[in-house]
C-alpha cells in the first residue's frame, strides 16, 4: 500500500458530512477519521469538526457518566471525546473550531439579537440558527488551511434536535454543489434467531433522510458479520445509492484497522471521484502499517492497572486508554488493561488488587468521591517500588500521599478536599479564587513546561522544554516545595513563566511521576506520548525483573 504521492494543494475546500441512523455510538467518529487519515496520506489537507446537538455551551461541566471524557484542544477548548480520535488518526491539532454544540449556536445567535444584528427582525431556527450553523461548518474552510473539511453530525437522524443540523446540511449541498457530499452510516442488525441480517432498519433511516432533503452519496454498514453482495446492492437499490458506494464496517479487533478496511473497499477513492477530484495511486499509509504491523507482532504483554472512580464507564478515560495501547505497541508488547475502583479499594485488599500489575495509573479527576483509594493505591506502589503514573489529580495525590506518609503531615490535603485543612499542600490557583461560573473558566490547553535536565522525565522526553495541555484548578503549593523536596519528592518540571509546578517525582523508585498536565491529549498513532511509552517501557522492565526474581528465589 506504500506508493510515493505527490502532494496536491489547490484543491478547493470540498466539505463532507457524516451522518448516522438506527441506533447511537456507531462510530460516526471513528467513520469520518479513518476517512481523513486516508485522504491525509494521499497528500491532502484535512481536518475533521464535530457538531453535537446538545444545549451545554460544551461537555466541560457533563457528568463523565453522560459524556464519557472531555478531551481538550491545544487553545483550551473543552471538547467532545470524537476529537481525541481525530487528532489520532491524523496527527493533526483540533481547536475550538473543530467542535460546535447546539448551546453555542444559540448563545451566538440570542448575543447577535441583543446587540441588534438582526435589525428587529424575528429571530427564528430559519433562517438564524441554521445560517449560524452553516457559517461555523465553513469557518474553518475560510482559511484557505484544508482542501477536505469533513463534519459529523451528532445524535442519530429522527433525533429533534438535530433537525436544524441537518436543514443546514441540506442548504449547504445545494449551495456548494459538487463541493458537498453525504455519507450516512447505518446499522444492519443480525437477529440470532433467525439467522439473518435485516437491512430494513437501513432502508427507513435513509427513508427519514431523505424526508428532511438529503440524499446520501455513500452508505456506511456497520454490521457484525459479512453483508454479502447481494444483499448491498438491494440495499443500494433501495437508498437511491450507487452499489459501489455501499460499504460495510464489520467489527475488527482494533479501531485502527477501520481505514484500512475502508481503502479496501475504495472509500477515499469513491468520495474523490464523486467529488471530481482526480485519484492519484494510493495513499502512503507505511507509517500506518507499521504500527499495525507491530500491533498485531507482540507476542507479550504488559498489565496496567488503572485506578479511578470511574471505570465502569471506559470512555471516561478514553485518551489515556489510547495512549497506553500506542505505548506497548511500541515497546512491542500488548495491552493487559485493568480497571480498579478507587471507591473500592482500601489498606485491606490493596494488595490483592494490585497483585500481578507491571505499573500503575493513578487518573484524574474532580472532587472527593474514590480520593482515599488512589492514597492507598500510591502509598502501596511507592513502598513496594512498582512503576507509577499520576495524571492531574493523580499527581496531587501522589503530592498528598506523601506529605501524609513522609514528610508527617497527617491532615495534609488539597482545598478541594478540605478547605480548612491545616496543610494546603495543593491549593486553589490564585486566577481561580474570583471565579463563580465552572464552564470553561479552569486552566486549559497548552502551556510550556520547563524540565530538570537530569530528571527522569526529561530523559523520556528527549528534550527539556515541552509544551503540554491543562485541564485543572488547582496547584502545587510552592511553600511546602522546599520539604518535598528535603524529602526526596523533586518538583522537576515548572511553568516558566508562573513557576507552576507541573512535573514530581521520586528519582530513587523505578518510575514514579506524576504531572499536572494531560500527557495522554497528545499521544496519537504515529506520534505516541513520551511520557506513556517510558512508563510502559519501565513497567515491562519492572514485569521481567520480578519474573527474574521469582526464578532465582525458585531456584534457590
Amino acid at each position: 500500500m506504500c506508493v510515493k504521492i505527490l502532494i496536491i494543494t489547490d484543491v478547493e475546500t470540498k466539505y463532507i458530512f457524516v451522518t448516522g441512523g438506527v441506533v447511537s455510538s456507531l462510530g460516526k467518529g471513528i467513520i469520518s477519521s479513518s476517512l481523513a487519515c486516508l485522504l491525509k496520506a494521499r497528500g491532502y489537507r484535512v481536518t475533521i469538526q464535530k457538531f453535537d446537538p446538545y444545549i451545554n455551551i460544551d461537555p466541560g461541566t457533563l457528568n463523565p457518566y453522560e459524556h464519557g471524557e472531555c478531551y481538550v484542544t491545544v487553545d483550551g477548548h473543552e471538547a467532545d471525546l470524537d476529537l481525541g480520535h481525530y487528532e489520532r488518526f491524523t496527527n493533526v491539532h483540533t481547536t475550538r473550531a473543530n467542535n460546535v454544540t447546539t448551546g453555542r449556536i444559540y448563545q451566538s445567535v440570542i448575543d447577535k439579537e441583543r446587540r441588534g444584528d438582526y435589525l428587529g427582525k424575528t429571530v427564528q431556527i430559519i433562517p438564524h440558527i441554521t445560517d449560524e450553523i452553516k457559517r461555523n461548518v465553513k469557518l474553518l474552510g475560510q482559511t484557505g488551511n484544508f482542501d477536505f473539511i469533513i463534519t459529523e453530525i451528532g445524535g442519530t437522524v429522527g433525533d429533534i434536535e438535530s433537525l436544524p443540523y441537518l436543514e443546514s446540511v441540506r442548504q449547504l449541498r445545494w449551495e456548494l454543489g459538487k463541493n458537498a457530499l453525504c455519507i450516512h452510516l447505518t446499522y444492519v442488525p443480525y437477529i440470532r434467531a433467525a439467522k439473518e441480517l435485516k437491512t430494513k432498519p437501513t432502508q427507513h433511516s435513509v427513508k427519514q433522510l431523505q424526508e428532511v432533503g438529503i440524499q446520501p452519496d455513500v452508505l456506511v454498514l456497520r454490521t457484525e458479520r459479512e453483508i454479502p453482495s447481494a444483499m448491498r446492492k438491494k440495499i443500494a437499490q433501495f437508498c437511491n445509492v450507487a452499489p459501489d458506494a455501499v460499504i460495510q464496517s464489520v467489527d475488527v479487533p482494533s479501531i485502527y484497522e477501520v481505514p484500512i478496511k475502508m481503502h479496501e473497499q475504495h472509500l477515499d477513492e469513491i468520495v474523490l471521484n464523486k467529488m471530481d477530484v482526480p485519484v492519484n495511486g494510493e495513499p502512503d499509509m507505511h507509517q500506518w502499517m507499521h504500527f499495525l504491523d507491530k500491533l498485531h507482532r507482540a507476542d507479550k504483554t504488559v498489565t496496567i492497572g488503572l485506578v479511578g472512580k470511574y471505570v465502569e464507564l471506559q470512555d471516561a478515560y478514553k485518551s489515556i486508554n489510547e495512549a497506553l495501547l500506542h505505548a506497548a505497541t511500541y515497546n512491542d508488547h500488548k495491552l493487559d488493561l485493568r480497571y480498579i475502583h478507587s471507591e473500592k479499594l482500601n489498606e485491606s485488599n490493596v494488595k490483592e488488587l494490585l497483585r500481578g500489575l507491571d505499573g500503575v495509573i493513578v487518573a484524574p479527576g474532580f472532587g472527593q468521591r474514590g480520593i482515599d483509594g488512589k492514597f492507598v493505591a500510591l502509598k502501596y506502589t511507592r513502598e513496594n517500588d512498582i512503576p507509577t503514573f499520576g495524571i492531574c489529580l493523580g499527581m496531587q495525590c501522589m503530592v498528598i500521599e506523601f506529605a501524609r506518609d513522609v514528610l508527617g503531615l497527617p491532615d495534609a490535603n488539597s482545598v478541594e478536599m478540605n478547605i480548612n485543612t491545616p496543610d494546603n499542600v495543593i491549593d486553589l490557583m490564585e486566577e481561580q479564587k474570583n471565579i463563580s461560573n465552572m464552564g470553561g473558566t479552569m486552566r486549559l490547553g497548552a502551556y510550556d513546561c520547563h524540565l530538570a535536565a537530569d530528571s527522569k522525565a526529561a530523559k523520556a522526553y528527549g528534550t527539556t522544554d515541552i509544551k503540554e495541555r491543562h485541564r485543572h484548578r488547582y496547584e502545587f503549593n510552592n511553600d511546602y516545595r522546599e520539604r518535598f523536596e528535603a524529602a526526596g519528592m523533586r518538583c522537576v518540571g515548572e511553568n516558566p513563566a508562573s513557576h507552576l509546578v507541573e512535573v514530581v517525582e521520586l528519582p530513587d523508585k523505578r518510575w514514579f511521576i506524576g504531572t499536572q498536565y494531560h500527557p495522554e491529549y497528545s499521544s496519537t498513532v504515529l506520534s505516541p506520548a513520551p511520557l506513556f511509552v517510558d512508563f510502559v517501557k519501565a513497567a515491562i522492565e519492572y514485569h521481567e525483573a520480578e519474573n527474574l526474581e521469582n526464578v532465582a528465589e525458585c531456584n534457590a
